[in-house]
């Protein structure tokens, strides 16, 4: 989180960010800080208990074998980056290391830790209670409407912010009850807030490539909003990033817009206002090139409205993807060169960085993408995936029933651990009849 807040006279009268104590927060009257950004020092007396729950054998033997498995008339081919990043990473142990630092407080999650059903369901069983968003109501799109309700948590209690980070309107009720926060926001999220933090210092309207339900959208678009004036519109897709376009082209009123964005946009949205100067940002799970192309198109369309000098005055782009889901994602496409009969992506449904590996393995081969190694059943040949854009889950059967060799790759979004890919990996082999105890 940023150690800046909203709203302060500078010397020369104009708006200015005050700082933030953030270390040393203590509302509650104790005298004890009250905010946790690196832990507890404890990471050497959880470190077993990590390794147990998230290791995987045959992800290391798949590693010390250039990321290939044969056996049988089964070879199993590993993207080369994958799984758990450095920010999950970071996030978990954390959570663990709070659970051992507070063994008698209560301790709350600001929604997911990240989108792992087996990771979330880990710390639900160390006792964590997870307050997730609000449903949202009728009329609005997708899911929730990101509130939290916060009523319960009382000042000696304990909350953990998730990787996705939360809005500037939760962090600042959270300081006001004093109750301990453990931040594990990831620093590639903390860049993205620097930047629409920025824009908004300078004046410019935040344009955020994303999701607009998705908690780290939601925390980034709020950071507009530690400014007075500041504004922020979310698109999903190249299409949304076409209809802004064509308002600034003049072939899309204001008001259609509005009614096109209602749950997208800053409260009190003016396009004719507040799209004058744009700058381009992005959920850092999207898919990075999607979010380049954006950035491109509204630039040109910006210059093609108001001329090229208007638009290099006014309209700035930044790749604010993080360094992990870019080489997952390069990784991939490498992989999808060399031959494959079918791709196994490993991750929640509604992770967006692991839905963002299915899109581009779906472009080139037959693409599984399932939520746990659960999904993939031998006894049966079955597998339980989703399909691309589609909101449930099917089940595919003789999905790996060819007679001849097949080729099989893999890969799993940033908040998969590896024992999950492990045990995926151990299905896909038991499906063509080879005992995963026996490759090595």
């Amino acid at each position: 989180m940023s150690d800046a807040s909203v709203k302060g006279p500078g010397p020369d009268g104009t708006t200015t960010p005050t700082p933030r104590n953030m270390q040393a927060s203590t509302p509650n009257g104790t005298g004890a800080a009250t905010y946790f950004r690196k832990g507890f020092g404890l990471k050497s007396e959880i470190q077993s208990e990590l390794d147990s729950d998230y290791t995987g054998h045959l992800v290391d033997l798949l590693k010390d074998r250039e990321y290939t498995l044969t056996a049988g008339d089964v070879t199993i081919r590993l993207a080369k980056e994958f799984g758990f990043c450095y920010g999950v990473e970071r996030a978990v142990e954390y959570a663990y290391q709070a659970r051992k630092k507070f063994p008698d407080r209560t301790i709350y999650l600001a929604g997911e830790i990240i989108h792992n059903p087996h990771v979330n369901s880990k710390l639900q069983g160390m006792g964590i209670t997870f307050l997730m968003p609000e449903k949202a109501g009728s009329g609005t799109r997708d899911a929730g409407s990101g509130k939290i309700d916060f009523t319960g948590v009382k000042p000696e209690d304990v909350v953990i912010l998730p990787a996705f980070g939360v809005t500037i309107q939760d962090f600042e009720l959270l300081r006001q009850i004093g109750c301990v926060m453990v931040d594990t926001t990831c620093g590639s999220v903390l860049n993205v807030w620097k930047r629409v933090e920025s824009y908004a210092r300078d004046g410019f309207t935040s344009l955020i490539h994303g999701k607009y339900y998705h908690e780290e959208t939601r925390a980034t678009a709020s950071q507009a909003e530690k400014y007075e004036g500041g504004q922020y519109i979310i698109v999903r897709n190249m299409e949304e990033a076409g209809t802004v376009c064509d308002f600034l082209e003049g072939r899309l009123s204001a008001s259609a817009l509005v009614e096109r964005f209602a749950h997208s946009v800053s409260p009190n949205f003016d396009p004719d206002r507040d799209l004058r100067r744009i700058g381009v940002a992005n959920q850092t799970t999207m898919l990075a090139r999607e979010s380049l192309a954006i950035g491109e198109l509204v630039g040109r369309s910006m210059a093609q409205a108001r001329g090229a000098d208007y638009a290099k005055e006014n309209f700035r782009t930044f790749d604010t993807i993080c360094s992990a889901t870019q080489e997952r994602q390069d990784a991939v496409v490498e992989l999808l060169r060399e031959p494959l009969d079918v791709m196994v992506v490993i991750g929640g449904y509604n992770s967006s960085n692991t839905m963002s590996l299915a899109a581009l393995c779906a472009e080139t081969v037959t693409t599984y993408h399932v939520e746990d190694a659960d999904d993939i059943d031998p006894t049966s040949g079955t597998i339980r995936h989703r399909p691309l854009g589609a909101k449930e889950d099917v089940e595919s059967s003789d999905w790996l029933s060819r007679t001849d060799q097949v080729r099989v790759g893999v890969t799993a979004g940033a908040s998969t651990p590896n024992n999950k890919i492990g045990e995926a990996v151990g299905r896909i082999f038991a499906t063509r009849g080879i005992d995963p105890k026996t490759v090595r």
